[in-house]
């Protein structure tokens, strides 16, 4: 498929830039596909579209404070989005990240933190993310940012330490939220136990390629970059006899999809429950776990719309798009819901 296929014109003024008031207060369109039509909903009634039995994944990554000021040699200001942690002793840290800009930053360079440590520049590893080895003390509570989105345009503000989490968050190691999740509360998801709902935890970290633009005019050429993922044995039982029983598996977010879908490459006999997944979801992918799917409204040509486009058919969510921004919908990580059954 082309990139083009996946583009639609957005307004400007339909990009959140703030969370809601409240959570839960968000508007939620319902894509039937089986009949194919939309309806147009609160978030709060979400519970109505589930049943006894259904099993319902959400992903706890929590998102760490990674956007990290720093300064090269010349006095040039950089920007580092810590991604992942390569190693760690007493006395130092190793991250992979992603550097802005890029110009002059070489292998021995060494670079100065916001906040007087160090930090010296390893290579560039086959993702294209910068290596660097930063000396102790290290503290990114201290130093470091919520790495809000490119297209928030705004600093983080002190709401986003608690807003650009989930209510579930527990597991360290993101640099971008689980949008899907951010719409739940705690009154959410007891309801939905109430109503006989199994609630099973994964963990994705959610890596800086969920913002990442796909470059290439053929879609199938696009390589997404690594992240990593854990499912627990008993919550693979629980979706694998979910799916013997003809029971629903509902993934909240793409994250979830992804890592759902990637453990179950081989099928149910082999299930890869822990790893580094850079599946690629797109239109003619076959879902082995995911029977529904709840998601935000998403980037033009982004890897995220055509992982939807896939999962609730080309036709139908482009669609959806066309009438949320008619209807005015919020998009992007603080904006609106979908829940595509």
């Amino acid at each position: 498929m082309k990139l083009a296929d996946f583009e639609f014109d957005l307004p400007e003024r339909l990009i959140a830039q703030h969370p809601l008031a409240e959570r839960d207060a968000s508007r939620l369109m319902v894509l039937d596909r089986v009949s194919g039509t939309l309806s147009h909903k609160a978030f709060k009634d979400l519970s109505a579209y589930f049943r006894q039995g259904d099993v319902i994944v959400i992903n706890n990554t929590k998102v760490i404070p990674t956007r990290v000021a720093a300064k090269k040699p010349t006095g040039g200001r950089l920007e580092l989005l810590l991604v992942r942690r390569l190693f760690e002793d007493a006395y130092v840290e190793r991250w992979s990240c992603l550097a802005k800009p890029t110009k002059g930053l070489r292998k021995g360079l060494v670079i100065e933190i916001e906040n007087g440590t160090a930090a010296e520049i390893d290579g560039i590893d086959p993702e294209g993310l910068v290596i660097c080895t930063f000396k102790k003390p290290f503290d990114l509570e201290r130093i470091g940012s919520m790495p809000l989105p490119p297209y928030i345009k705004r600093k983080a503000a002190p709401e986003d330490a608690e807003r650009y989490q989930t209510v579930f968050a527990g597991v360290e190691g993101a640099v971008a939220a689980p949008t899907a999740g951010l719409h739940f509360t705690d009154s959410t998801l007891e309801g939905l136990r109430n109503k006989g709902v199994l609630i099973c935890q994964i963990t994705l970290h959610t890596g800086p390629g969920t913002f990442m633009p796909v470059r290439v005019e053929e879609i199938e050429g696009h390589k997404m970059m690594r992240e990593r993922y854990s499912i627990t044995p008993e919550v693979f039982a629980t979706i694998a006899k979910a799916k013997k029983d003809g029971r629903r598996v509902v993934a909240v977010g793409t994250t979830t999809t992804r890592a759902l879908e990637s453990c179950l490459l081989d099928g149910f006999d082999r299930p890869v429950l822990d790893g580094d997944t850079d599946l690629f979801i797109y239109p003619g992918f076959r879902f082995k776990a995911v029977d529904a799917l709840l998601t935000n409204f998403h980037l033009p040509g982004s890897t995220l719309i055509m992982l939807a486009s896939a999962f609730g058919g080309y036709d139908l969510v482009m669609r959806a798009y066309k009438e949320a921004v008619m209807e005015g919908y919020r998009f992007f990580s603080y904006g609106d819901a979908m829940f595509i059954c």
